[in-house]
């Protein structure tokens, strides 16, 4: 029985979703964190720390949107309190500015400020930016030897920045299978790298159960 195929239509569903959404709408501000309920249990971060984000991804937002107003396209991802920041801004000052807004967010750890000097994307690229991330979603959880929900993926101009707790040996395979896809233009890590011993600790209880052979009695 395949189990990889009704996770591919899931995403799938949810890329057209994102697809609808861009095309009914323009929204300068954009939070990347929100998980949802079916993917939290295997989630490499504790659930506190999945709270924690979607909080710091709402409080940042809202204050830049205080600050800056519509003027800046921002998208805002939050991953074990570790902010990357991407779009585009109309000058350097409101670049400074937007980094300096996120990082006095109550428990940001750090700011990755990849955010561009230009003018803001056009509905076109961005459309086409949540199409390769949906292929990059599917192309990892194609890699059977990557647990694709121990990755992040977000998609700007093309360029695709790969989040996540992942060992090194993840982090190289996910960097391989995402190059390889379709309209990317170059990838991007912000990696947490962690060890294989403690790659081990996060797996779930049960799969490290010890198994006990039964011998039925003899009469």
């Amino acid at each position: 029985m395949n189990f990889r195929t009704p996770q591919r239509l899931v995403l799938a569903a949810c890329a057209a979703v994102l697809m609808t959404s861009a095309l009914t709408a323009c929204i300068p501000l954009v939070a990347g964190g929100m998980a949802s309920g079916a993917l939290l249990a295997t989630d490499r971060r504790t659930s506190g720390a999945q709270l924690e984000d979607e909080g710091i991804e709402l409080r940042a937002l809202n204050r830049i949107r205080g600050t800056l107003g519509a003027r800046v396209h921002v998208n805002l991802t939050s991953y074990n309190r570790q902010v990357l920041l991407t779009g585009e801004v109309p000058s350097a000052q409101d670049k400074a500015a937007v980094e300096q807004i996120v990082s006095r967010v109550e428990n940001v750890g750090g700011v990755v400020n990849d955010l561009e000097v230009a003018s803001a994307s056009t509905l076109g690229q961005r459309s086409s930016d949540t199409l390769v991330t949906g292929r990059v979603k599917a192309a990892l959880i194609d890699a059977r030897d990557l647990q694709f929900n121990a990755f992040k993926v977000v998609t700007e101009r093309g360029v695709v920045y790969l989040m996540g707790r992942v060992t090194q040996r993840e982090a190289d395979r996910a960097t391989v299978v995402a190059r390889s896809t379709t309209d990317v233009q170059k990838v991007v890590r912000v990696f947490e790298i962690i060890s294989e011993a403690e790659l081990a600790g996060l797996q779930p209880a049960a799969a490290k159960a010890p198994v006990t052979d039964i011998k039925p009695a003899l009469n």
